[in-house]
């Protein structure tokens, strides 16, 4: 803790949150590189034991300070066409194991894209969760009968409330 924090600890001042976090990624990379008996890869050291998409963007960052990075959002809008091309090869095919495979790439990638845009996966999904969950129960409740008169609904019927209660949000 002390040698990781030598702005807290010691003697050594940072002037912004930048050029700290940037002194604490060096600290670590020599922690690293004293472990490189075992393990020289960048990407030694994230933990396995992370969420899924918190792991992923690790990765992807260290990945990144070794330049392995896109250049520009549009190289990896269309990694994201490649891989749900994939996804949509592996469906035809009807393999589950492929399938979950592709669709985990195609994961990565979309947590890539937010890396990239300094927007935390985890906090966007669970946005994403939050308003689903909203627009589901007020289609339920605009539905006669609450629950089981949204569930006695054609597909095309929900898909009308679903449309119509997005519009009442905006």
């Amino acid at each position: 803790m002390i040698r990781r924090h030598p702005h807290v600890f010691g003697k050594i001042t940072q002037h912004s949150a930048e050029k700290q976090t940037t002194a604490w990624e060096e600290i670590k990379a020599v922690e690293r590189s004293a472990k490189a008996e075992t393990d020289a890869s960048a990407l030694s050291g994230v933990a396995t034991a992370l969420p899924a998409l918190m792991r992923s963007e690790k990765l992807q960052k260290r990945a990144a300070r070794t330049g392995f990075d896109w250049t520009n959002p549009a190289d990896i809008f269309d990694k994201l066409e490649e891989e749900m091309d994939e996804v949509r090869e592996a469906i035809d095919e009807n393999d589950n194991a492929h399938i979950e495979e592709e669709i985990g790439d195609f994961i990565l990638v979309e947590a890539n894209l937010a890396r990239r845009f300094n927007i935390d996966p985890e906090v966007a999904l669970r946005l994403a969760n939050d308003k689903f969950e909203r627009r589901f129960r007020a289609m339920e409740k605009r539905a006669e009968g609450g629950e089981a008169g949204f569930a006695a609904l054609d597909l095309d019927a929900q898909e009308e409330l679903w449309q119509a209660v997005k519009s009442d949000e905006r």
